[in-house]
């Protein structure tokens, strides 16, 4: 008669256990599933946002409008740095959410106790926090900051702290070059306050100065005839907005009549417009043989002080 070997209850995979490794096996599955559509929904909302900001700048009319909305991070490059940038936060942040999820669901079908864990976890957090607040201002300071789009890489920015081109940004540290070549790392977090020279545009502000006794009757149609149709040049079109302004008389001292000119210009391209003016005015006024204002002394002069 054949004997059947003694089996133990505890040997046995009772339909419990095959439920808790079900329970394990769905949830982990569930995670990933429910990740891989969060990633997918993410990457969508992303080229979807992209594919409207550049219809949206392909239908701008105005040449003006166009080079406002590159000046104002509305271009290519930097609607693809910001738009991946936020892309990459929310995937991380819910893939760090999904799995933490999933490992407290797992831990609770294992008949852990999470009681302590979570109490423990929270006196951990707390003491974390604490000590890591100012990285954890820095990081939320980063996120507000892309998200609004206060600034980008290229832009021309003062912080207070230091005045500079925009070399990097990330979540945690921005990172300027000044005029001197100086390489600043600021925190996101200690900037309070940001001015942006890159957004929106820039005026360039020319004085003109000529001779009393020359009449302006003649002088200021001169410049504005110098002047007319430089924002259609082909070097100068995608750096003016419009076409300078001779606003008139500035000032009037020591025999100087001082005319003023204002050009609405892209950002940070005040400073060659102007050059650009003042070349083309100067021209201008040699060929008219309106040479440049003799400035009068102070009262008396240096060889008479010294004989005195």
């Amino acid at each position: 008669m054949l004997t059947l070997p003694h089996v133990s209850a505890e040997s046995l995979v009772t339909p419990q256990r095959v439920a808790v490794a079900l329970t394990i096996i769905g949830t982990l599955l569930g995670a990933v599933l429910l990740r891989w559509v969060l990633h997918r929904a993410i990457r969508r909302a992303v080229n979807s946002a992209l594919a409207r900001a550049a219809r949206h700048q392909s239908q701008t009319p105005r040449r003006a409008s166009r080079v406002l909305a590159q000046a104002s991070g509305l271009d290519e490059t930097r609607r693809t740095q910001r738009a991946a940038t936020m892309g990459a936060v929310l995937a991380s942040t819910s893939t760090f959410v999904i799995f933490a999820m999933a490992l407290l669901t797992v831990m609770a079908t294992l008949g852990l106790q999470l009681a302590p864990l979570l109490a423990s976890a929270g006196v951990a957090g707390v003491a974390l926090g604490f000590g890591a607040q100012s990285l954890v201002k820095d990081f939320l300071s980063g996120i507000f900051m892309i998200l609004e789009d206060q600034y980008g890489v290229g832009d021309v920015i003062d912080t207070g702290e230091a005045i500079g081109t925009v070399q990097d940004v990330t979540l945690r540290v921005t990172t300027l070059r000044d005029a001197s070549g100086v390489v600043w790392y600021i925190r996101n977090g200690e900037i309070v306050r940001i001015g942006n020279r890159s957004q929106g545009w820039s005026t360039a502000l020319v004085d003109i100065p000529v001779g009393y006794h020359e009449s302006l009757d003649t002088v200021l149609p001169l410049i504005s005839e110098a002047l007319h149709g430089l924002d259609e040049a082909e070097e100068w079109s995608t750096r003016l907005l419009e076409e300078p302004v001779v606003a008139g008389v500035e000032s009037m001292a020591n025999g100087v009549v001082t005319v003023r000119i204002t050009a609405k210009c892209a950002p940070n391209e005040d400073f060659p417009v102007s050059r650009e003016i003042r070349a083309r005015v100067k021209a201008a006024l040699d060929g008219a043989g309106i040479s440049a204002p003799h400035v009068m002394p102070p009262y008396g002069n240096g060889s008479s002080a010294s004989q005195g």
